[in-house]
């Protein structure tokens, strides 16, 4: 290749990096960015994420899909909360005591702010009947009603007794009060008669005397039977005169109750029950608690009419929301999912009541949004499950995992469902969306909209101010300086190196943000009231350094050797690869040598790597692929008679991606001709069966790799890399290899071909085949077409001198005797 040639691949120093200028932003500093905070352009996902909560329609929940620390969460919130404010604030829920059916705890909806109001106006409704019951019971009218009942039934008893004693009188009887009871025993004259006088009265005078000891007897007994039937009657007279007492307070309250939610039917109706079971229980449930028995370590022993009873549990109060409302749970177990039921200890039991049912997060959601991240949510047991079962029933019930899985067969509350419509929003990676996909065959009726937000953007002038717009609002909400226009530039640039583009910028908004805090560290240490270009510089500069003892022990080896990676000189089958590797958040290229040897065989190439499960089935394939491109351009006048073998030289981990697949296809033809490779040049690539160079990825960080390679060596100003020509628009490279280029110690080249590539090389001409299928003398490819014809002629001649050299058995030697 001659020079004009070389300098027409050569990447000239402008297009190395695509430079951000500060007079590009009407800015000086980001304190004259007054904007609101901003998103970068996400049109495709936002319209997705638009579709899926403004339509009606049931199950089109969102997935949205993106890289973590792209400002996905950010995103999503700000704009459901812009959808949010323009929607009504949620109705209030609450849970009622059932007093027919204290297990089931009975749900009411009400507006907002009128749940609160409720549970006020019945603490309001204990503690006025705390007070007026009292008095009422306490009253002289009420004392008056209670004795006449008492000498009501007193004089039922006296008439009884007295109806008693004339017959016994009659009968000449006495009633005598013993221990054991009542005793009728006969008398005479007023005296009670002993036994032996009773003896001595007349036969006649016993016998009538006994019947009359029966008759009075059945008398006493019916007297007796009567007794507690009416001490009962007493007693529920007394309750009757109580509850009519009570009836009359707790009526006038409640009526005024009835006429402040005349509207509501559902509490009208528990109103009602309240009324009834005050009446019934009014002296026991309105009972102060400062009487209840406490023991240290344990909770307050209640009665079962407790004044919580009459209470009202606000699940959700939307009193506080202006808008629907938007709500973001963390940590989305099961429990904090759908709510749980609590319990309370009482002297080693443990108790619940409808007080304790606690909401979850889709009860605060409900009639809004719920934003879920779902690579935590799949981590919680029965979380999932949970979520699908409440978003297809359209309902949530609040129950224990126990009753759940019915584990446990101990008496809990199971109060009544509550109605969901809530828009459910999962945030995850797209793998995690494809996975749920291909193993749920549920997922994709409840997840309906998929929203894929971009890894990155187009760098355009209006791009650019949103990116200054987001990094002044970073800063702003954080407290940090303002940064220069300059400052902000070399961001946007960095932008670029992530996106791995020059023409885009990467929406990993972490990383950026990241940068900006950093930089306003050293921009505080300096002493400056602004954040500068040097600030961010030595902030990215910094977070390469952290990461980066496996890069240098990496380069340390090549300077000594103990990495075989040559920057200069020529060498036959051998070239310099380059790959890229992963140290956390950073990635830093590292050359390695790759060697070619070719050997009389049936035409196969035998991938070294692939043999020892070390190469991954992307490298496998592009190895392939040249060997197919080898035998399409050389075997089709006749067969190929080599046995190839490629391998990365000192390489104990796994090789996998293809854009090693040019360095090897001429690493593999350099053996084959025996024509030697320039050491200087380290090539990346991949390639195509036609020969064509294919773009790839890291190209920077591969340049950059081998540049600190060359360095730690001595530049020697032949020294370069070969890329992709495809590959120079994402050309973002740091300013020292800038500078070693503009002063020609070293050199990037871009290819489109695998002749392109042998050029630089080897100095040799590719050559191109005539209307006779011959390459040019001396050409590189007439050199290896000779040379696979060789390989031909003496498979030929060995299999030849095979067939003619005759078979030689052994055969035993028999002995004589």
């Amino acid at each position: 290749m001659n020079d004009a040639q070389r300098a027409a691949c050569a990447v000239p120093p402008e297009r190395l990096n695509r430079r951000c200028r500060p007079a590009e932003f009407p800015f000086q500093t980001t304190a004259e960015i007054a904007e609101p905070e901003a998103t970068l352009t996400q049109e495709r996902a936002l319209s997705a994420l638009e579709l899926g909560v403004r339509i009606g329609a049931a199950g089109h929940n969102v997935f949205v899909m993106g890289m973590p620390g792209s400002g996905r969460h950010a995103a999503v919130r700000r704009y459901l909360e812009r959808v949010a404010a323009t929607r009504p604030p949620p109705d209030d829920w609450c849970y009622l005591n059932r007093f027919r059916d204290p297990q089931r705890p009975k749900a009411l909806r009400l507006p907002p702010g009128r749940g609160t109001q409720l549970k006020a106006d019945m603490k309001e409704l204990v503690r006025d009947l705390r007070a007026g019951l009292p008095e009422a019971l306490e009253s002289e009218a009420h004392h008056k009603r209670r004795a006449e009942v008492e000498r009501e039934f007193e004089e039922i008893d006296r008439r009884s007794l007295e109806e008693l004693q004339k017959e016994a009188q009659k009968g000449e009887l006495a009633l005598v009060q013993t221990p054991n009871g009542m005793a009728i025993l006969p008398a005479r004259k007023g005296e009670v008669l002993g036994r032996e006088e009773f003896e001595r009265l007349p036969e006649e005078e016993q016998r009538r005397t006994r019947q009359h000891i029966e008759i009075v007897s059945q008398m006493l007994r019916k007297h007796l039977e009567a007794a507690p039937r009416w001490q009962r009657d007493r007693h529920r007279r007394l309750r009757e005169v109580d509850r009519e007492a009570t009836a009359g307070i707790v009526r006038v309250h409640i009526e005024e109750l009835r006429a402040k939610y005349a509207e509501h039917a559902e509490v009208l109706e528990h109103l009602t029950d309240v009324e009834s079971d005050l009446v019934e229980n009014a002296s026991s449930s309105l009972r102060e608690e400062q009487g209840s028995l406490t023991i240290p370590g344990l909770e307050r022993l209640e009665t079962q009419a407790s004044p919580s009873r009459y209470d009202v549990n606000v699940l959700v109060d939307g009193r506080a929301l202006s808008g629907a409302p938007v709500v973001y749970e963390g940590n989305p177990t099961y429990q904090n999912l759908i709510g749980q039921i609590d319990t309370v200890a009482h002297f080693g039991v443990l108790k619940t009541d409808f007080m304790l049912v606690r909401p979850g997060a889709l009860h605060r959601a409900n009639s809004g949004f719920l934003i879920l991240d779902a690579e935590r949510l799949l981590m919680q047991p029965f979380a999932w499950e949970a979520l699908k079962h409440a978003l297809f029933e359209r309902c949530v019930r609040i129950e224990s995992l126990g009753q759940r899985l019915s584990l446990i067969s101990t008496l809990s509350l199971e109060p009544d469902r509550i109605p969901l419509n809530v828009r459910v929003v999962l945030i995850g990676m797209r793998r995690v969306y494809d996975l749920l996909c291909e193993y749920d065959s549920e997922f994709a009726e409840l997840f309906k909209v998929a929203a894929d937000f971009d890894d990155t953007i187009e760098r355009t002038a209006e791009n650019m101010q949103l990116y200054a717009r987001v990094v002044a609002a970073s800063a702003r909400r954080e407290g940090l300086k303002p940064l220069e226009a300059a400052a902000v530039a070399r961001l946007v640039e960095h932008g670029s190196r992530l996106a791995g583009d020059s023409r885009k910028l990467s929406t990993h908004l972490r990383s950026v943000e990241d940068a900006v805090r950093e930089a306003d560290h050293f921009a505080a240490a300096a002493g400056a009231e602004l954040v500068r270009a040097a600030d961010v510089e030595r902030a990215l500069q910094e977070q390469q350094r952290r990461l980066a003892r496996v890069h240098g022990e990496i380069l340390d080896a090549i300077r000594c050797n103990s990495l075989l990676v040559e920057t200069d000189g020529e060498a036959v089958g051998q070239i310099n690869g380059l790959s890229v590797i992963r140290a956390g958040t950073t990635l830093f290229g590292q050359p390695s040598r790759i060697t070619a040897t070719v050997r009389i065989g049936e035409g196969d190439v035998l991938d070294i790597e692939r043999e020892v499960k070390l190469g991954g089935a992307i490298h496998s394939k592009g190895v392939l692929i040249l060997s197919a491109l080898i035998g399409s351009r050389f075997g089709w006048k006749q067969p190929l008679s080599l046995h190839g073998s490629l391998v990365f030289e000192q390489s104990y981990g796994a090789v996998e991606g293809d854009s090693a697949s040019l360095a090897e296809a001429c690493a593999l033809l350099s053996a084959i001709a025996q024509v030697p490779l320039r050491q200087s040049l380290a090539v990346t690539g991949s390639i195509n069966q036609r020969g064509v160079v294919q773009v790839i990825g890291g190209v920077n960080e591969k340049i950059e790799g081998f540049f600190e390679a060359c360095r730690q060596r001595r530049l020697t100003g032949s020294q370069g890399v070969i890329v992709p020509a495809d590959s120079v628009p994402h050309l973002m490279l740091n300013d020292e290899v800038i500078a070693a280029v503009e002063r020609g110690s070293f050199h990037l080249y871009a290819v489109r071909t695998l002749d392109e590539a042998l050029n630089l090389l080897t100095g040799l001409e590719s050559g191109e085949r005539d209307s006779a299928g011959v390459y040019a003398q001396g050409s590189f490819n007439s050199l290896v077409d000779e040379r696979l014809r060789e390989l031909a002629h003496q498979r030929q001649e060995f299999a030849r001198e095979a067939l003619l050299t005759p078979a030689t058995t052994n055969q035993p030697t028999r002995g004589t005797g």
